[in-house]
C-alpha cells in the first residue's frame, strides 16, 4: 500500500475513528485503525465490537492495499502533522509515514484480521431535523447509567409513535425524558442506543447539515454525513417504563429564576463537592427556597426568591445532578414539583414541558 493525502484531512479523520477503538481488548487489531487505500481515495475504520466508524478521504494511491496500525499511537502521532502532506507506504510487515524531509515507521498487523463492518442497515429509518436530534442527545445522554449492572441503562430510550418521538434516559437515581417530533418515519419503533453511540453521532454531525436520518435494522443503528459512516449495536431488552416513575401529582409547585438557583447550587456544591452525595438541602417555604449545604470546611445557607404554592418543603438532593438539570433547560424561569422530603421530584421549564428532568431525593437523618 503506498499513498499520499494532506495532513490535515487525515487527522481529522483519524481524530473521529480513533474513538471506536477499543481501549482495553485481550483482541490487538480492534486497538487498530485500518487504512485501506482504493481508487482516489483513503478509508479509516475502527470498531470496538460495539461501535464502528469509517471515513473517506480524498488520497493521490500510488499503490492500493489495506493494513491495520496501532490507533492511539498512529492518531497522536498523526495530529501533529496538519500541515504537511505525509505518503504512507507498507510492504505488509511495517509502514513508512513520509513527511516534508522526514520518515518515521510503524509497526503494523494484517487487515485480514479486522472485523467486517456491517453497513447493510436500510430496513427501518426515521429522519429528523440535525439541531433536535442535537437537542434530544444533550438533553438526556448526561443521565444514563455509566457502569454495566444494567447495560440497558447505559443508553437512551428512543419512541416513535407516527410523527412524534420522546427520548428517555436513567441511571437509577434520575431520569431524563424529552419529547418532539420527527420529519418521517418508515413505522413506529422503539430502540435504545448507547449514550456513547449518540454522542459520537453528535460530534460526527455539522450544525450546517438540516436534516438527518437515522437507519435502523436487527438490533443495529447506522448514521452517516459527509463520508463518515457511524455504526452500533442497540441494548437489548426491556426498558423502564418512564409512566411508573413520574408522579402525576404534586403537593409543592415552585417557579423561580433559573441562573439565580443555579448560581446558588453551585455556590454551595462547593463546599460538598468532596463528599459522596455532595449534598444540597432546599427549604421551601413562604416566597423563597433556601439553598444550604455543610461540611468539614463550612456552610453555606442562600435565600433564592421563588413563587411558591402549596405546603412547605425541606428536601435534600446530590447537587451534581440538580445543577445538571437546570443547566440543560433552556427557559429563563422553571419550574420544581414536590410531594415531599422522600420521593422524586421534576424539573422542567414554565412554558415548555416537554423536558423533564426527575431526581430521587437522598435520605437524610432529618428527613428519614
Amino acid at each position: 500500500m503506498k499513498c499520499l493525502c494532506e495532513g490535515i484531512n487525515l487527522s481529522d479523520a483519524v481524530l473521529k475513528v480513533v474513538k471506536a477503538c477499543s481501549a482495553r481488548t485481550t483482541v490487538p487489531v480492534l486497538e487498530c485503525i485500518k487504512l485501506s487505500a482504493k481508487n482516489d481515495g483513503l478509508t479509516l475504520s475502527a470498531t470496538d465490537g460495539e461501535i464502528s466508524i469509517i471515513k473517506t478521504i480524498p488520497s493521490e494511491v500510488y499503490e492500493e492495499g489495506e493494513i491495520c496500525v496501532p490507533g492511539k499511537y498512529f492518531s497522536d502521532f498523526i495530529k501533529k502533522l496538519e500541515d504537511v502532506q505525509i505518503i504512507l507506504a507498507s510492504d505488509g510487515k511495517k509502514m513508512d509515514i513520509v513527511y516534508a524531509d522526514s520518515q518515521t515507521s510503524m509497526q503494523v498487523l494484517s487487515a485480514d484480521d479486522f472485523p467486517k463492518i456491517d453497513t447493510e442497515i436500510s430496513e427501518n429509518s426515521f429522519k429528523l431535523k440535525t439541531a433536535d436530534l442535537k437537542k434530544f442527545i444533550a438533553a438526556t445522554s448526561f443521565c444514563c447509567a455509566t457502569d454495566d449492572s444494567r447495560p440497558i441503562l447505559k443508553g437512551c430510550q428512543f419512541v416513535i409513535t407516527g410523527n412524534d418521538i420522546c427520548v428517555t434516559a436513567l441511571d437509577g437515581f434520575r431520569l431524563a425524558t424529552v419529547s418532539g417530533k420527527v420529519l418521517s418515519a418508515t413505522g413506529n419503533m422503539e430502540i435504545v442506543c448507547p449514550a456513547r453511540t449518540l454522542n459520537e453521532i453528535d460530534k460526527m454531525l455539522p450544525d450546517s447539515v438540516e436534516e438527518t436520518e437515522i437507519f435502523v435494522q436487527k438490533g443495529m443503528i447506522l448514521a452517516s454525513s459527509e463520508n463518515t459512516i457511524l455504526t452500533s449495536r442497540l441494548y437489548g431488552g426491556d426498558f423502564i417504563k418512564k409512566e411508573n416513575i413520574i408522579p402525576k401529582t404534586f403537593i409543592t409547585e415552585v417557579t423561580v429564576d433559573k441562573e439565580k438557583l443555579k448560581a446558588s447550587i453551585e455556590r454551595a456544591a462547593i463546599l460538598v463537592r468532596g463528599d459522596k452525595n455532595s449534598l444540597i438541602i432546599f427549604d421551601i417555604s413562604g416566597d423563597k427556597i433556601e439553598v444550604s449545604s455543610a461540611s468539614e470546611i463550612g456552610s453555606v445557607q442562600e435565600p433564592v426568591k421563588a413563587k411558591t404554592d402549596g405546603k412547605d418543603v425541606r428536601i435534600a438532593m446530590n447537587s451534581k445532578f440538580i445543577i445538571e438539570a437546570v443547566n440543560a433547560l433552556g427557559e429563563e424561569e422553571i419550574q420544581l414539583s414536590f410531594n415531599n422530603q422522600i420521593q422524586p421530584f421534576i424539573c422542567t421549564g414554565v412554558k415548555n414541558k416537554d423536558c423533564l428532568y426527575l431526581i430521587l431525593p437522598v435520605r437524610t437523618s432529618n428527613n428519614a
